[in-house]
């Protein structure tokens, strides 16, 4: 006990370290993906086991879709909206992300990028055919997909995408404000795609909330996962040159 007690200090303290390789970065992103985990899990059981909540699905898509039957202006632009983030979309702005981030020198942040978007597009599509929910039907559908329903695929790339575009931005502001923003501005464009889903016929409310739980679990492991990776480098550059440590990632 008198060995083991001082090590297990050392590597809590170590944990909870701002500092080091394995610090309070990839605590925190483990913390996160555990706790997605968990929450994924019970909105996944409940609509396995057809639980209330899916009845409330059912009420929440048929009120959007009358709703959305009768056209107008707000139809139009979530049916571009929608379009803009399809796989293709998504594929595409991660691309030019991606692509900057590289020309700017931030290859870390770039391996982010194809990390949590791609990457979390092909998690999301073996979770699709793991459950392999049925999506809403209506009579006049405004969309017609033969694909599954859970968890919602746009949802989640956007999750990601702006999810990666707000930690970069925030990373590098200067001020509280600065750090802010991003993730409001991130969230609002989430929301955006998401409404969109539901409002068109596409998906379920429980479809948009597991991926975005999903998306957030999957971004906090890629972000603290690349971090990581950053700040072993950085160390192996300081015990080679001896200098002092530059900031982190």
């Amino acid at each position: 006990m008198t060995k083991t007690l001082p090590r297990l200090q050392r590597f809590a303290a170590n944990r909870f370290s701002p500092e080091g390789e394995y610090g309070l970065h990839l605590t925190i992103g483990v913390a996160l993906l555990l706790a997605a985990m968990a929450v994924f899990a019970q909105l996944a059981g409940a609509v396995v086991a057809g639980a209330p909540i899916t009845q409330f699905d059912a009420e929440v898509a048929n009120w959007l879709h009358l709703h959305a039957r009768q056209g107008g202006l707000l139809r139009e632009a979530l049916l571009i909206l929608t379009h803009m983030h399809s796989t293709p979309g998504i594929l595409v702005l991660a691309f030019c992300v991606a692509l900057w981030l590289y020309r700017t020198g931030q290859r870390y942040w770039t391996v982010a990028v194809i990390a949590s978007v791609p990457g979390g597009m092909l998690l999301n599509v073996a979770l699709k055919h793991t459950f392999e929910r049925a999506r809403p039907h209506f009579d006049e559908p405004i969309v017609t997909l033969t694909t599954y329903s859970f968890p919602s695929g746009h949802t989640m790339a956007a999750t990601v995408l702006y999810g990666v575009l707000a930690c970069y931005v925030a990373r590098h502001a200067r001020t509280w404000p600065g750090r802010v923003l991003p993730f409001v501005l991130a969230a609002l464009m989430i929301g955006a795609v998401a409404f969109s889903r539901m409002y068109l016929g596409a998906h379920y409310l429980t479809d948009i909330l597991a991926a975005l739980v999903e998306g957030c679990g999957w971004l906090a492991i890629c972000i603290s996962g690349t971090a990581t990776l950053n700040r072993r480098r950085r160390a192996r550059e300081r015990r080679e040159s001896g200098a002092a440590s530059p900031q982190d990632m």
